[in-house]
């Protein structure tokens, strides 16, 4: 009997789920939900950095992707064995003591403060400062030395300080919080103790400062001097975490039923995006996996006597057992990738939305075609421009930071650049030096690994922007002088959480042996072309010089 396993991944936008043949990692049936909320623009305000999600936009879409699956595949529930959910991170939110959603519940369905913190929100960089300032000055362990030495915005302690501490209501109604990626799994397992329930080693390492040397997440005594309801926290959290191979439990009754499936389908541990999407390109020793979206997550994985008592500065953690059981993770990444040049799209899409769209000279069924004529074409126009403009011609210089600086060196109080702009100066040289900044921020990442003595021998590629775009791919391969492999698969973090889902069922021994058959093969390799190579390697000291202008001089973040 054929066996089949379904992942599902939680981006910024949308939730995708796939349903995969185990035998050999074919995805027999595909399925996409929008957030409707979030499309809308609901509860989130860009000017202060604030995204926040509802809970509802996840359920909704958990069921809407998984019975398109099961529609188009007519594959019987009994033959799916297992389900394994990726999500962003760190993107907590609020929980009830029955486990409910804050959001979910009454007085509090329209407060953004009682949603899920989507993984861009920036609103925590006061508190970010605050643990970092502790962390250093206590007297004790410094609990962010696997993080890369600094705490960011970006993370689950952070986030939830600053919440409790913006809205008294919030802090009064929730007992406890939950990762996204653990509390979709909690939704779906018959396991519904929130204390015993199994927690991401993946999210619980990189984003909560959580590490076995110390006896898990840091001690009250740490976290009461930052504010005594984190010390309250901590005992309604978890002391021990589980990589993605284990069992969290079974589809519970309700789900199954409103899915169609069986109670015996297992749940198994949930993860990231980007350390799913590693193992769906059958990482390894010494690749670098680039998770290419909205924005990138840079993952690597090191037997434990490689890394020995090292601690890599500057990066997202290093946690054993959040890739692959038995080997060290280790992540960095980059807070806008995708992002930078969707800011620019939306920039230049502003008299079209302001002056053409209301203008009563076209009818609707003309505004219509023209709009979906203009989002099919935009940023396909714009890089066939930008591949023609050659090495020889000044464009400007820009840097990456439009969402802060994820790593090397966490720093979200950081803004984006541009100069060098003349009168000769037109968008598809704007839009060049946005994909150059994004490759040198690439390149800070890589030259920060090496530095600290870890080897880098391949690149990887996955996701939309890996597939889409030759020119980013060419420029990245170009600035880093290393040839870079595209993952086949579009769905790769789901396919990453499918490999984990099939572990945990017991079908593979272990996850990578379940990568090597079902991970994607690869379509393209980029290879570095020397001419540009050099030339880089001159251009890259403007975006090094840039960048260390505006960090000592000119930043100048409000904390809201």
């Amino acid at each position: 009997m054929k066996k089949y396993v379904i992942g599902l991944d939680y981006g910024s936008d949308s939730v995708r789920a796939v349903l995969i043949d185990s035998d050999n990692g074919n995805e027999i049936a595909a399925q996409v939900h929008w957030y409707e909320r979030w499309k809308n623009g609901f509860f989130c305000a860009a000017s202060r950095n604030q995204f926040r999600q509802h809970p509802l936009d996840h359920l909704e879409g958990l069921e809407h992707s998984i019975k398109g699956i099961l529609v188009k595949s007519k594959i019987a529930a009994k033959n799916i064995k297992a389900i394994c959910i990726d999500t962003t991170g760190s993107s907590p939110l609020p929980l009830t003591e029955d486990g409910t959603a804050l959001a979910l519940t009454k007085g509090f369905e329209d407060n953004p403060n009682a949603m899920m913190v989507l993984w861009k929100d920036h609103t925590a960089i006061k508190e970010a400062a605050e643990i970092n300032t502790l962390a250093k000055e206590w007297g004790g362990e410094d609990f962010t030395k696997y993080e890369g030495g600094i705490y960011s915005s970006e993370w689950f302690w952070a986030k939830i300080l600053h919440v409790v501490r913006a809205d008294a209501a919030v802090k009064e109604a929730a007992y406890t919080w939950m990762e996204h990626c653990d509390y979709l799994s909690y939704v779906l397992a018959d396991q519904k103790d929130l204390k015993s329930f199994k927690r991401s080693r993946c999210a619980a390492g990189h984003k909560a400062m959580w590490h076995e040397s110390w006896g898990g997440l840091p001690p009250t005594q740490f976290l009461t001097q930052l504010d005594p309801y984190l010390a309250q926290l901590r005992d309604r959290l978890y002391q021990k975490t589980y990589s993605s191979n284990e069992v969290a439990g079974c589809l519970n009754k309700t789900w199954a039923a409103r899915l169609g499936l069986s109670t015996e389908t297992i749940i198994a541990v949930g993860t990231f995006d980007a350390h799913a999407g590693a193992v769906g390109a059958k990482i390894e020793e010494e690749a670098l996996v680039r998770v290419m979206g909205t924005s990138t997550c840079d993952i690597m994985v090191s037997k434990p006597e490689i890394i020995g008592q090292r601690t890599i500065k500057g990066i997202c953690g290093q946690v054993d057992g959040s890739v692959l059981p038995g080997l060290i993770g280790l992540e960095a990444g980059q807070s806008a990738f995708g992002d930078l040049l969707a800011w620019f799209k939306e920039l230049l899409m502003w008299p079209v939305e302001q002056l053409v769209m209301p203008s009563k000279i076209l009818s609707t069924a003309q505004k219509e075609a023209l709009a979906q004529e203009i989002e099919a074409n935009f940023i396909q126009k714009l890089s066939d421009q930008a591949i023609e403009i050659p090495l020889s011609e000044a464009i400007p210089v820009a840097l990456d930071w439009i969402n802060g600086r994820r790593t090397p060196d966490a720093n979200q109080d950081l803004k984006s650049s541009l100069i060098g702009l003349s009168l000769g100066t037109k968008a598809p040289h704007i839009f060049k030096a946005l994909v150059h900044a994004i490759c040198y921020g690439s390149k800070m990442i890589v030259d920060r690994f090496e530095t600290e003595g870890v080897a880098i021998k391949t690149v990887i590629g996955i996701g939309g922007v890996a597939i889409k775009s030759p020119l980013i791919m060419q420029s990245l391969a170009n600035v880093l002088n290393k040839p870079i492999k595209v993952a086949k698969s579009e769905q790769a973090p789901a396919l990453g959480a499918a490999i984990y889902a099939a572990t945990a069922a017991g079908i593979y021994p272990n996850v990578l042996e379940a990568s090597k058959q079902m991970g994607s093969d690869f379509e393209a390799i980029y290879t570095p072309e020397p001419a540009a190579v050099l030339h880089f390697e001159k251009e890259i000291e403007a975006y090094k010089t840039l960048g260390n202008f505006i960090e000592n001089n000119l930043t100048t973040q409000s904390h809201v």
